[in-house]
């Protein structure tokens, strides 16, 4: 059993690493594109079938979001950016439930040392993809904040002649560094601790052990999932509304 906190190389496109969390994230992507165009190839004005699942997931999270932003026109400017984060989210959560995590791949000789590199692992399961997620989130806020308030507007959150609010816009500007930083890390140390705890389990009691682990990681991912989308509307929600100062 070998536990690797970055993410394994598969194979290298010259110098650059093509590692597992990379492929894993790219097939989630790819997974979604094929699932929209399918969907757009074939919609129909009665939904049946997959047409009528995802609209139905889709209203419950305007239902959810309308909650927070108390606007359906915000909710549905603000859906494809929150939508698209927690289904990709979600669905590079639950790739650790995959039967073979951890466990199918090929051996390689590191350290003098020969170790199993797996084909499998959760996207969210490296830093820097949970990295990459979180500057979309923070960065989208800013656009959004900008192109519905206006630039002039946004930037007063930051910028202000009074001395006391340019000092809260100092403060506003390390908390959205520390924004990216809390949602990476919070992302990546859940279901890094939930991939080596399933690894783990699988390991020393095989078959029946790990289906309720299983089960308890697919709560794990759907909760940091909503989180993830949850703050970033959260966010959206206070970049499109104007400061008085």
């Amino acid at each position: 059993m070998n536990i690797s906190l970055a993410a394994e190389a598969i194979f290298h496109i010259k110098t650059f690493p093509v590692t597992n969390t990379l492929i894993m994230a790219l097939l989630v992507a790819l997974f979604l594109f094929f699932i929209t165009f399918l969907l757009h190839k074939k919609l129909k004005e009665v939904p049946t079938g997959l047409q009528n699942i995802i609209e139905t997931i889709f209203e419950r999270l305007m239902d959810f979001m309308d909650n927070i932003t108390q606007n359906r026109s915000k909710t549905i400017i603000f859906f494809p950016l929150v939508a698209t984060i927690f289904l990709f989210v979600i669905l590079s959560n639950w790739i650790e439930i995959i039967p073979g995590l951890g466990t199918i791949g090929f051996y390689e000789i590191h350290h003098g040392k020969e170790v199993l590199v797996p084909f499998i692992r959760s996207a969210s399961a490296d830093l820097n993809v949970t990295l990459a997620i979180a500057l979309v989130s923070v960065l989208g806020t800013q656009v959004f904040g900008v192109v519905m308030i206006g630039f002039v507007k946004h930037m007063k959150k930051y910028v202000s002649k009074n001395p006391i609010y340019s000092f809260v816009g100092i403060l506003e500007i390390f908390a959205e560094l520390a924004k990216i930083i809390s949602f990476s890390f919070r992302l990546f140390g859940n279901i890094f601790a939930g991939e080596v705890l399933l690894l783990v389990v699988t390991f020393l009691v095989p078959y029946i052990a790990p289906l309720p682990f299983m089960f308890l990681e697919i709560f794990v991912g759907f909760i940091q999932a909503l989180i993830f989308a949850t703050l970033t509307l959260v966010f959206l929600t206070m970049a499109s509304t104007e400061m008085a100062h």
